[in-house]
This record gives structure tokens, sequence and C-alpha cells, in this order.
């Protein structure tokens, strides 16, 4: 009876299940134990992120910088990483004198004056509707009335938040303080020790595939470097020149507008029309003739940016088809959002790499061993015979 049980797959099941049951609870009733470890590696996460951003959108600099030579002077990698902090703090310290403080500014008058910019958008789309024939079977009135709503609504819960929630407030700057002090720390053991990286991480690989794991992984980091510098100057013309348009065609908020569509212009083919959105709807309040003079500059901007920088950029490194590009954004939006959006292609991009190279690497190997299968017939010369030895006997 006893040996029937052991060998039943019913007892064999019924203590697996028991078995997975009991570490389950178990797990459920310690969770306490893996909250310092959720916490630690909530706090780590974000600086190291951010720093891998920057780490691969500066590294390039900083190999020019170590390539520069002059009769026997030439820069060291601490000296590049030094030199690209210096940099980098400049630019950041400009921008917190120049154009931080009219960013703040430009942000608050447009939050006070959300309800305004509903009302004479409730305004021009009544004269719009009574000067239509087609609008005026169309009941927009309450569409209008409740988008108001909705942005009265929203405006003060986000001016009551800013009042009320201190705690959040203190609680954000002080993360805000912790990322400040350890992000350029990482970041520069990042880009001082980066060639030390893959040194050791090859010691744990097998012998046999370390060279070709070392190429992927470089190849991995290259794709993603030429990625993200490319995405950060297109990025960075959009916004500049887009919000350079605005100010000549002296659009309201045109250096909020710009960064804003310097930002929505980091998701591919759709990034331009949500950032040109709240420029439209701002451009509406004023004219009609705002509207037209708010696409021009966005047009003009964008067929810039479309036939110069990102196919001489990005076009070149990823060579991804536009088509599987909006099939990625519209899969990766349903999944995750806008910040799947912003990492649907990148990500794309390193498993393509990924799976490129391994693809040929096999078939170098499947080459490599059919060469060496592979045995060139080559005829022996005959062996000479006693007959063709003997010297033949002449007749008399």
């Amino acid at each position: 009876m006893l040996k029937r049980l052991r060998e039943s797959n019913l007892l064999f099941w019924s203590l697996e299940i028991l078995i997975v049951a009991t570490l389950i609870w178990v797990c459920t009733n310690i969770g306490f134990l893996f909250q310092p470890i959720g916490t630690f590696l909530s706090v780590v996460f974000m600086p190291i992120v951010i720093s891998g951003f920057l780490f691969y959108m500066l590294n390039p600099l900083v190999k020019v910088l170590t390539r520069v030579h002059y009769k026997k002077f030439q820069i060291s990698r601490t000296g590049a990483v030094a030199i690209v902090f210096v940099l980098l703090f400049g630019v950041l310290a400009w921008g917190a004198v120049s154009l931080l403080p009219r960013l703040i500014s430009q942000v608050t008058q447009l939050i006070y004056h959300l309800p305004s910019i509903a009302t004479e958008m409730q305004k021009e789309a009544t004269k719009m509707i009574t000067n239509s024939t087609v609008l005026k079977k169309v009941d927009i009135t309450s569409y209008t009335k409740q988008f108001n709503g909705e942005i009265s609504k929203y405006a003060q819960s986000f001016l009551s938040s800013l009042s009320t929630s201190i705690v959040s407030v203190i609680t954000t700057i002080t993360s805000v303080t912790i990322m400040a002090i350890t992000i350029p720390v990482v970041l520069f053991y990042m880009l001082k020790d980066s060639e030390k990286f893959i040194p050791a991480i090859s010691r744990f690989l097998p012998r046999k595939q370390r060279p070709e794991m070392i190429g992927l992984i470089q190849k991995m980091g290259d794709t993603i470097s030429s990625y993200i510098g490319g995405q950060v100057i297109e990025c960075l013309f959009v916004g500049t020149f887009t919000a350079i348009g605005y100010m000549i065609i002296q659009q309201p908020y045109g250096l909020l507008l710009g960064v804003i569509a310097g930002l929505a212009n980091i998701i591919p083919y759709l990034g331009p029309y949500i950032g040109i959105a709240p420029s439209l709807i701002v451009a509406f309040t004023q004219s009609p003739m705002q509207v037209v003079y708010v696409v021009i500059v966005v047009v003009i901007v964008q067929q810039v940016d479309g036939n110069l920088i990102y196919p001489n950029i990005i076009g070149r490194t990823l060579k991804i088809h536009p088509l599987t590009i909006i099939i990625l954004l519209l899969a990766a939006g349903n999944i995750a959002g806008i910040l799947g959006m912003i990492l649907a292609i990148p990500f794309y991009a390193v498993v393509r790499t990924v799976v490129i190279y391994l693809y040929n690497m096999v078939e170098l190997r499947n080459a490599e061993q059919l060469r060496s299968q592979t045995t060139v017939y080559q005829p022996q010369p005959a062996k000479a015979t006693k007959a063709d030895i003997t010297p033949t006997k002449k007749h008399k």
C-alpha cells in the first residue's frame, strides 16, 4: 500500500502543490523582511537610471577629448571627465539663472489664466458655430462648458495642492536634493571607469563565448549611446527653434510652449502633434491668424528636423521602418502609457541589435563548420610499376 502511494502521481502533485502553497504563505507573512530591500532599490533606481542616461549622452564627448593630441600633451580620461563636468555644470548654471525664472513665471501665469483661456475658447467656438452652416447642427456648447469646468477644477486642485500639501513638498525637495548629490558622483565614476566595465564582466563569461559576448555588449552600448545622443540633439533643436519661432510671432508663453514641444518630440511621429496642441489652444484664444502662424512655425521646424536632423543623427544608426515605429508606439502606449512610448524605440533597437548579432554569429559558425568538414579532393600521383621502371629490350 505504501509503495503504491509513493509511486502514484496524485501523491507527488499533492506534495508539490502543498509545498508551493506553504512557500506563498511564508512569503506573504515575512514581507517586512523584504521591505528594506524594496526601499533601497526604489531610492537607488532613479539616480542610477538618470546617471546611465547622462553617461550614454556624455561618453562620446569624453572619448573625443581623450583623442586630442598636441605634441606630447594628451588629455587623460579623468581630465576629459572633469572638462565635461565643468561644461555640464556651466550649462546648468546658465539655464538656472536665465531660463528657469522665466519658465516658472510663464507656468504660474498659464495656470492662473487657464479659466480665462477656456472662456475665450468657448467664445471663439460659439462664433465659429454661428458663422458656419454645418456646425450649427452640432451642440458644442455642452462640450465647451464641460471642458471649461474640467480646466477650472484641475487648476484649482493644482493650486490648492501647492498651498496645502507642505509635507509632500518637503519630501519632494528632500528627494531631489539627495538625487542632486548622488547623480554627479555616480555619473563621474561611470564616465571615469567605463573602460574597466567590460574587462570586469569578461571574468564571469565562459572562455569560448567571451569574445562574442564582449562584442555583443559593445554593440548594445553603441546602439543605446547613438539613440540617446541623437534624441537629445533632436529635442534640443526642436525645442530651441520652436521657442525662437514662437517669440518671433509673439506667441504668449513662447518659451514654455517651446520647451513642451522639445520634450514631446522624444516620442517619434506622435510627439510633434502632442507638442503643438497646447500652443494651438493658446493661439486659438488670440486670433485665427495666430493659429496659422503657429502652424507655419511648427511645420518649418519639423520639416528641417525630419529632412536633416533625424535622418543624419538617428536614422542611420537605428534603420527602423516608420510603420514598425508606429506599431511599437501604439502597443507600448496601450501597455505602459507615455513612459512606454518613450522607451519602446530604444528597447526595440537593443533587442534588434542582439538578434541580428546572434544571427550573424550563428551563420558565421555554420560557415566555419562547413569549411572544416569539406575536404578538397586532390588526386595523388600514380605509383610507378615494375614494368615502367624496367627498360624495354630492343629487338634485333
